[in-house]
Formats: C-alpha cells, sequence, structure tokens
C-alpha cells in the first residue's frame, strides 16, 4: 500500500528532525532542517517500491544534504577535499568507488556518492566484492537522489555512465571514468570492475594528498 509523504508535524519525521536540528545547532534555523528532511523523504518516495525504511533513509539524505550545504555556505570549517562519485543507479560503480576511497583516505577525503535514477538496492555482489578486499559499507548505504546542495559542495565530481544526466555546474573538476556497469555481471566481472575502480581511486587519491592545503 502506498504512503504518501508525511507532512510535518508527524511524529515519525518529527524525531528525525529534532535529532537533525540538535546536530546543526548554531549552523541553521530548525525550519531548514525539517524543510530539507521532508524534501529528502518526498526525493526518496517518487520512485521508492519499498517503503519500509524511507522515514530512516530520508534522516540520512536530510544530514547528507545539511553538512553539504554548510560546507557551501561556510558554515562549518573543514579543509578536506571533498569527492563525489555519480552514476545512474547509485546502486554499483558509484558505490563501490565511495566505499573504497572512504576505506583508503582515511579522513583526508570527504566521499559522497549519488544517482541520477537511484534504484531500489544495491546491485547484487557489491557488498561481497568490498569485503574480501576488506572494506565494509556502512549500514546506512542506499541508493541516493542527486542533489543540488551535495553537487555544489564537491571540488571533485566523478560520473561514470550517467551521460548527459549527470549536472555540470561550474567551478567543478569533472572525471569521467568509463566503467562497465556491474548490474546482472557474474562476481568474476563485478571483482573485476572493483579491481579497475581501486586503481583510478588510488590515482585520483594520490593526487588530492598530494596538493597544497
Amino acid at each position: 500500500m502506498n504512503e504518501s509523504p508525511p507532512a510535518s508535524p508527524d511524529p515519525r519525521l518529527q524525531a528525525g528532525a529534532t535529532r537533525l536540528a540538535l546536530r546543526y545547532d548554531g549552523v541553521f534555523a530548525p525550519e531548514t532542517v525539517q524543510h530539507l528532511l521532508a524534501d529528502s523523504y518526498r526525493l526518496l518516495a517518487e520512485g521508492a517500491t519499498v517503503r519500509t525504511h524511507l522515514i530512516v533513509l530520508a534522516e540520512h539524505l536530510a544530514d547528507q544534504r545539511l553538512d553539504a550545504l554548510a560546507h557551501t555556505e561556510g558554515r562549518t570549517a573543514s579543509a578536506v577535499p571533498r569527492v563525489l562519485f555519480v552514476c545512474s543507479g547509485n546502486a554499483g560503480r558509484s558505490q563501490l568507488a565511495a566505499a573504497i576511497l572512504t576505506h583508503l583516505a582515511h579522513g583526508r577525503v570527504h566521499v559522497a556518492s549519488a544517482g541520477t535514477d537511484p534504484a531500489d538496492d544495491l546491485d547484487l555482489h557489491i557488498a561481497e566484492v568490498l569485503e574480501e578486499v576488506g572494506v565494509s559499507l556502512p549500514r546506512e548505504v542506499f541508493p541516493k537522489p542527486l542533489t543540488e546542495e551535495v553537487v555544489a559542495a564537491a571540488d571533485v565530481v566523478v560520473t561514470m555512465g550517467c551521460g548527459d544526466a549527470c549536472p555540470l555546474p561550474a567551478g567543478r573538476r569533472y572525471l569521467d571514468w568509463h566503467i562497465p556497469d556491474p548490474d546482472g555481471a557474474p562476481i568474476e566481472r563485478v571483482r573485476a570492475i572493483r579491481d579497475q575502480i581501486t586503481s583510478r581511486v588510488e590515482a585520483l587519491l594520490a593526487e588530492l594528498i598530494a596538493q597544497p592545503k
């Protein structure tokens, strides 16, 4: 049965709004937090076929957007470069790249990922091939829609197979990696894609950390 996005103050969204308002106290007004949370729910609900965890996922997405907005507006101090990986579904390539860079960077790079047409779930074998090389996916990982806040906050945007659907605002460095889509591929092929992405991520990380602060 379909749900319509809960209007605030819905108790389920309100609990997340309260947590986020405390986290961003002194950075954003509670009204801004509540607006982005409701909008994040709307974005996720638009294409969702499984709605069980939408409230929780909306809070995670709103947190990402608030963090990005705070960075763009100079409300937080952070000297680390920010990298955004984008593919169509945010279910395979961009998730692999984000997890690998997060693992290798050890906090020296802020990493995000998103999709121009988010899938319902991660592609088959993604978590497995990462675990094989000692990389763990965070519990809150899920295919996320691409938002203006996250794009605006990125120093580097890496696109993989999303074509003209990927945004190209001025002032960002863009890299287009030609990486096969792992969706539906056997695990041997997904391993090869993982290794190809790892090589590119290692080169990007070396370049980023070599840049003067």
